[in-house]
């Protein structure tokens, strides 16, 4: 597996929970771009896409210009910066032991229903029985969107941490160890309930992604908010996931961010967009702790 797609997989997550038909949006005047303000600190936060097509750039000038006026890059986990010891982490964590098998985790609906699919892929037997419920949801996610251009060499994560190389701090909210084993550490069955949630939606996938971005691009917060709350509210063990995956990182991701607003200077963040909106999201933690944080 290329090193490049590996660093992708982890961040496709938001992408999975939150592909749903669209609403309608509203002015495209905002962006998903915000500012938190101290007494003594200023914070941007990007709500990233981690897979983009390559005619989103430039990005805003109001996004680069706030770039520029921070000394500090703070992503979730630095993708440009992955050692040997990672990827033998994720083979262990997304990989069975040569015995053992998908089939043997899932049932046999969802085992036919993702051979079916990883077979319009090109995905062969071999390579997707091996792989775990949670891996196998995200390698087929990812297959989808690549084929239809969205690639994560444009993601904004990437393209951040890339012009931030040799030129500004680098720090992690989170860690790609950390996002493995929180993926990774899921129960049978709700990384069964993962993996199928993903794979119905993989035909009308692109369509969906297409809306999504409309919505980043337009930084209609309330839109993808509820969008996220939509997907989930009619399956209980999709809930228990999205808990684990998106509102308990929300809170712990907040608690990092409220300590640079805390320390003096000026910090890019760089998160995944879901992770920004609704009421348990970054934005409205960090206005629940007394932040003023407006939407530019």
């Amino acid at each position: 597996m290329k090193i490049n797609r590996c660093r992708s997989f982890l961040f496709t997550v938001i992408f999975l929970v939150c592909l749903v038909a669209p609403q309608a949006g509203r002015a495209a005047e905002k962006h998903f771009l915000w500012r938190a303000t101290s007494s003594t600190s200023t914070v941007y936060l990007l709500g990233s896409v981690h897979f983009m097509k390559k005619d989103a750039y430039p990005l805003a000038k109001v996004i680069e210009e706030a770039f520029d006026r921070c000394e500090t890059l703070a992503v979730e986990a630095d993708i440009n910066n992955v050692g040997p010891g990672t990827f033998q982490m994720l083979r262990q964590a997304g990989f069975y032991e040569p015995k053992d098998s998908i089939a043997d985790h899932v049932s046999r609906q969802t085992y036919a229903y993702v051979t079916e699919e990883a077979a319009r892929l090109g995905l062969p037997a071999i390579v997707f029985n091996r792989q775990k419920p949670w891996f196998l949801g995200i390698t087929m996610s990812s297959l989808e969107m690549m084929r239809s251009g969205y690639d994560p060499n444009y993601g904004i994560d990437k393209y951040f941490l890339t012009r931030a190389s040799g030129q500004k701090k680098i720090v992690e909210l989170e860690s790609i160890e950390y996002q493995i084993s929180l993926l990774a550490d899921l129960p049978d069955g709700e990384q069964e309930s993962f993996l199928l949630y993903t794979v119905k939606d993989l035909r009308s996938m692109v369509e969906q992604v297409d809306a999504l971005m409309a919505a980043w691009g337009t930084g209609d917060s309330d839109r993808m908010a509820s969008i996220l709350t939509r997907s989930i509210e009619n399956d209980a063990s999709l809930k228990k996931v999205y808990k684990k995956i998106m509102t308990d990182r929300n809170r712990n991701m907040a608690k990092k961010i409220s300590t640079y607003l805390r320390s003096g200077g000026r910090v890019f963040v760089v998160v995944g967009a879901g992770h920004m909106v609704g009421d348990e999201g970054i934005i409205e933690l960090l206005k629940k702790e007394g932040y003023r944080v407006d939407q530019l």
